[in-house]
């Protein structure tokens, strides 16, 4: 059956959300492979993955912050369906990973190459070799991890060559007041001085689920509630704002992804939420000018009207950015 035909999309959909989510999509994530590895400096890092026998390609999903692998069951599943074989991890400091600090709630990194070595060490774990084609998928936070990945740590060989990168909403700077900008990376690492030990960001405090009607993240309803849920059946996901160190880093890795696009040379793909007020659009603007003038395979793909969470959105934002990725992963096998 030709499914463009029948206008029936091959993604979960909001109106058969909730009993996919107790049946199809609860069956797959209880075929899971999951454990812990050690990181460089003995942190424990959760992963698991989703395989079949039959599949010859396969996707490692970087999340975003304050996120758990636990979160994507809903994206792991229309994956799988397509044929990918999945594969994920929960960053330090959050979701079933090792918390780095004595407060669970603070958003914390020492230094955010930590996540980048993470990330390497992670990939080479997995041992990706079989496959015929490998991708990266990275959300948010995640987008800066896979970009400042591919720019220092990434080889490619025949364990990790991967055929192209899909990004959704990538953190290549923050959404602030233009007055904030040129302040708010000496200022955080003035505070995290001053301080001593980890403290919140002005504006954030521990773990807070926003209502539904003044989130920034998605606009499904069902979605949204779902995740929130979640969380509160899994308390030990809940993470609360960042502190002063993250947000130094984090900027820092914001503005070095900037600096060295032409280290990257794989195909990539960069989604952008049209309805953005996390992360900073004008931010990926520039980077992808700058990539497309080295990278001719470099493509950006803005969803009108979406929030910032394009793989938790109502299904005409979410259907497109899925059909992004797996178009995009398609034309670069």
């Amino acid at each position: 059956m030709d499914v463009a035909s029948t206008n029936i999309s091959p993604y979960t959909q909001e109106s058969q959300f909730e009993q996919a989510i107790n049946t199809d999509i609860s069956d797959l994530w209880k075929t899971r492979e999951e454990g812990y590895l050690r990181t460089f400096d003995k942190r424990k890092l959760f992963w698991c993955k989703l395989t079949h026998p039959s599949h010859s390609k396969a996707i490692v999903v970087v999340n975003g912050r304050i996120e758990s692998a636990w979160k994507y069951q809903e994206l792991f599943y229309d994956l799988f369906s397509q044929g990918y074989d999945v594969y994920s991890y929960d960053h330090r400091g959050q979701g079933l990973s090792d918390r780095l600090i004595d407060d669970p709630q603070m958003g914390y990194v020492e230094e955010f190459d930590d996540y980048i070595k993470d990330l390497d060490n992670v990939i080479k774990h997995f041992s990706l070799g079989q496959y015929d084609q490998r991708y990266l998928l990275a959300h948010s936070m995640g987008g800066t991890i896979a970009t400042r990945y591919l720019q220092t740590q990434y080889h490619d060989d025949a364990n990790a060559q991967f055929n192209a990168v899909a990004l959704s909403a990538p953190m290549f700077g923050v959404n602030m007041p233009s007055y904030l900008r040129p302040i708010a990376l000496p200022y955080a690492q003035l505070i995290t001085g001053l301080k001593g030990q980890p403290v919140y960001a002005p504006g954030h405090k521990e773990y807070y689920p926003k209502p539904f009607d003044v989130n920034p993240l998605s606009q499904s309803h069902i979605r949204y509630h779902w995740f929130r849920d979640l969380y509160e059946t899994m308390p030990q996901l809940k993470l609360g704002g960042p502190t002063t160190r993250w947000v130094w880093q984090g900027l820092m890795a914001c503005k070095q992804s900037l600096q060295q696009t032409r280290q990257i040379s794989i195909p990539m793909l960069i989604m952008q939420a049209g309805e953005e007020s996390i992360v900073s659009n004008p931010h990926q603007d520039r980077l992808f000018s700058k990539l497309s003038r080295t990278n001719k395979a470099a493509e950006m793909l803005v969803i009108q009207g979406s929030k910032h969470e394009l793989l938790f959105e109502q299904d005409e934002y979410r259907n497109q950015a899925m059909n992004g990725i797996v178009d995009f992963f398609k034309a670069h096998q």
